[in-house]
């Protein structure tokens, strides 16, 4: 036994473990405006933030703590104050930030509700429905992954794909599959009034929180109803969208066919997937390391869930997914654009 090894490997245990418990606090203080409040009110002690956000200080003190011996907020001990620098403040507590991290500890509390059903898939190899996860996951997957899109979308990813952006400002037509609440849909018909968009997921509930966001936003340009990668209604699409969603699916070669039949022929596939390397030693890292957790219990399961069960996994990575591409029919594929987190895949007929 080698004990600088195991000493090294007790220190990222207990590293991991810190991370692991003080998650539920991040949840507790994106619920209830701790964060938030902390960012606005500049440096407070722990009674002030207690009696701004109407919370009990003894329990807001120990919460104070947590995040501070997290690194998460800072603490001056001359004065016994709290503050968020501006860099905290964009992980913690900007909703509008491209890097608000809050929206992940949700699906985190999702998983560790499933563990149950997510063990007993591991016994029996059977899947595990989108549907039938705890409801936070829904919404963990909104506020996770909703900043990014705002900021990358519209901005870079788009603009990437050949000749897209101008047929979206004259007048497209555009099917988003798997849109789950509809912020990737929202976010183009925003951008886009010309243009008419139709998300599509096979999740009841979704659709219904996708319908609500887009009557808050007063589009008229956008439509949300439930069907399946493989059954969504409507041909002659200048442009279809999947956002980190065709490695959860059943037949994504099934689906790719599809996508191939509505499509004009001039029209773009626009596929959003986790950033992948080809072969497990390329992702041996950080990133990989959240995707592969993710994978394990909700992405797979997920895919084994329905017909076919391909099982690609959230780090399929491209090599694969041209293969199921181009089994659908496509002729051209290639990687447009990309972000640490994403890679942003066009095909074409």
């Amino acid at each position: 036994m080698n004990e600088e090894k195991l000493n090294a490997l007790l220190g990222k245990m207990v590293t991991d473990l810190g991370a692991a418990l003080v998650g539920a606090s991040v949840i507790i203080g994106d619920q209830l405006g701790l964060y938030k409040t902390l960012a606005a009110g500049g440096s407070l002690t722990s009674q002030q933030l207690a009696e701004r956000t109407s919370t009990a200080e003894r329990y807001v003190r120990e919460w104070l703590a947590g995040q501070a011996a997290s690194g998460y907020i800072d603490y001056d001990e001359a004065t016994e104050t709290f503050h968020l620098t501006p860099e905290q403040t964009l992980v913690f507590a900007q909703a509008d930030s491209p890097v608000i991290m809050t929206g992940g500890y949700y699906v985190v509390e999702s998983v560790y509700s499933d563990i149950p059903r997510i063990a007993d898939s591991f016994r029996t190899g059977k899947g595990f429905a989108w549907g039938d996860h705890c409801n936070c996951l829904f919404c963990g997957t909104e506020k996770f992954f909703g900043p990014g899109y705002r900021a990358n979308l519209v901005s870079a990813w788009l603009p990437a794909l050949d000749g897209v952006v101008a047929r979206l400002q004259t007048g497209g037509k555009v099917a988003d599959v798997g849109c789950g609440h509809g912020v990737s849909t929202i976010v183009m018909a925003q951008s886009f009034p010309n243009s008419q968009f139709f998300g599509f997921d096979y999740h009841a509930g979704s659709i219904e929180r996708a319908r609500e966001l887009a009557q808050t936003a007063g589009l008229t340009n956008v439509t949300f109803d439930v069907a399946t990668a493989k059954g969504y209604p409507g041909t002659e699409y200048d442009l279809v969208t999947f956002f980190d969603c065709l490695h959860d699916m059943g037949d994504p070669i099934g689906a790719a066919a599809h996508v191939y039949e509505s499509l004009d022929a001039n029209g773009a596939w626009m596929i959003v997937e986790p950033m992948a390397q080809d072969t497990l030693a390329g992702n041996l890292n950080p990133v990989s390391r959240i995707f592969y957790a993710a994978s394990t219990t909700i992405c797979l399961p997920t895919s084994l869930s329905q017909e076919v069960g391909l099982g690609l996994g959230a780090q399929a990575g491209e090599a694969k997914l041209r293969n199921v591409v181009t089994q659908g029919g496509f002729t051209r594929f290639r990687r447009a654009t990309e972000t640490p987190f994403n890679m942003i895949l066009e095909a074409r007929p």
